[in-house]
């Protein structure tokens, strides 16, 4: 990514290289890739830095759209302060109500949270979906579930009810996040890679 200075200031972003205009002189978009720093820089054009200090996860987080600014002969682009994302349920007003977009109470907008819960009750149903067919087996009367199955499909179940309390319990939407984040609870020889959140068990271990 490029950017055209002129009287100090920012005026014009390139994001791929192109033929422009530069006062009355037109160029090939090729000087982008052959041309040096330099000389580029000769003619008012900088290659921009990118400041992601205050870039968050577009999981969580709303991000500002990119600042551009000319300080010391840098072109820095940076992000503004990211909105955090409702981690709970936004629901239509009574105002809502009356504008005629909702009915009061129900949910206009679905939390973070409720999200990551309906996640992890789909990822236990996709997994407990395959042996469905024992229970229906049994419930009807026919051969009962292995023992090792039960013993697993009721693992499952208690995972992931284990998993939607921790989410409940989440204060905001960092400590949500946490839960994802992989830590490394072994040593560097024998890394053992563990997130708080836990793993739903398998089958056969």
């Amino acid at each position: 990514m490029w950017a055209l200075v002129e009287s100090g200031s920012v005026t014009q972003i390139y994001t791929r290289p192109k033929a422009i205009t530069v006062g009355e002189v037109n160029y090939p978009a090729n000087i982008f890739m052959l041309w040096s720093a330099s000389e580029l820089e000769a003619m008012g054009i900088y290659e921009v830095v990118i400041d992601n200090t205050n870039l968050k996860s577009n999981e969580y987080y709303i991000n500002t759209n990119q600042s551009f600014d000319f300080a010391d002969g840098v072109v820095t682009a940076s992000y503004g302060v990211a909105t955090a994302k409702p981690i709970d349920d936004v629901l239509f007003t009574a105002q809502d109500e009356t504008d005629g977009i909702g009915t009061e109470g129900d949910v206009k907008q679905v939390g973070i949270r409720q999200g990551h819960k309906d996640i992890i009750n789909s990822q236990a149903g996709g997994l407990l979906q395959d042996t469905d067919w024992m229970v229906v087996r049994a419930a009807e009367g026919g051969t009962a579930v292995p023992s090792d199955i039960a013993t697993w499909r009721a693992a499952v179940r208690t995972k992931s009810n284990d998993m939607c309390t921790a989410i409940d319990n989440a204060a905001d939407v960092d400590a949500l996040a946490t839960l994802y984040e992989y830590v490394n609870t072994g040593t560097e020889e024998s890394p053992v890679m563990e997130r708080p959140l836990g793993e739903f068990p398998i089958l056969g271990e």
